[in-house]
């Protein structure tokens, strides 16, 4: 009989195409799958609970699967992590209903951001911190980030996805900057998110906080709810994490509030 199982996956990215199976590029996917594979004698298909861009990490991916042999879930965490490389690790399994969908069950997500604003990047950070050189203005940040909270239209500050969405509009539930020393640390939770939403929002407020943008241009471009342009630069991949996905009702932590 088979039973689906739930994953939660943490994984570096940093040499991975993003977690979506393709032909040309090595996935988080494939990894998994063919760990899985090997418990199961058989191709398994995971899904996960969304797409992460190359170079992305992930501290609480969510994935589904199904399984005929019947290994118990804590078994399945001690399999798992025996064939997958180091990069990639299984938090947490369980058993899951029927009717979960890693993805489509998935009610928010918080992502987040992390930057190093100073002389010098301390190598053993360069693969998970985006290097800035120049002073930034936290209260700019701060104000800016505001901004972004709420439902708006965010199709400015999105990329193409080479595939037709219903709509491009979003929630944001709660988007903060906190600064630790040379660290700046972004937290955004939201309903769900564009193509590459995440790390256009992130470079556009590092625009704001070298002083190249004010932070009402955020509030404007939301506005105009045109296609993005040059004006909003990406983010590197290498500063972002999925840090959890929520299913249910998502709690709004005492740390997580409006600047």
């Amino acid at each position: 009989m088979k039973r689906k199982y739930k994953v939660i996956i943490a994984y570096d990215g940093t040499a991975y195409s993003g977690w979506q199976y393709q032909d040309n590029a090595l996935g988080i996917q494939q990894v998994v799958e063919e760990a899985l594979a090997y418990i199961e004698r058989a191709p398994v298909r995971i899904y996960g609970s969304s797409r992460t861009d190359a170079g992305v990490h992930a501290e609480g991916f969510v994935g589904h699967f199904h399984l005929t042999k019947p290994v118990p879930p804590q078994n399945i965490v001690r399999a798992l992590n025996a064939q997958l490389p180091d990069a990639v690790r299984v938090l947490k399994a369980s058993y899951a209903k029927e009717d979960f969908d890693a993805r489509l069950s998935a009610t928010g997500k918080e992502y987040r951001y992390q930057v190093y604003q100073s002389d010098i990047l301390p190598p053993h950070l360069a693969p998970y911190w985006t290097f800035c050189h120049r002073p930034l203005d936290l209260a700019a940040l701060q104000k800016a980030a505001a901004y972004f909270v709420g439902r708006h239209d965010f199709v400015s500050f999105a990329a193409n996805p080479d595939r037709e969405l219903e709509t491009t509009v979003r929630t944001i539930f709660s988007f903060t900057v906190k600064k630790s020393g040379p660290k700046y640390l972004f937290t955004v939770r939201g309903d769900g998110f564009l193509y590459k939403q995440v790390r256009s929002m992130v470079g556009f407020l590092l625009a704001v906080g070298k002083g190249r943008e004010r932070p009402e241009a955020v509030k404007e471009l939301l506005a105009a709810a045109a296609p993005r342009t040059a004006r909003v630069e990406t983010a590197p991949s290498k500063g972002l994490f999925l840090h959890k996905v929520f299913y249910g009702k998502i709690p709004v932590a005492s740390t997580i509030r409006k600047s």
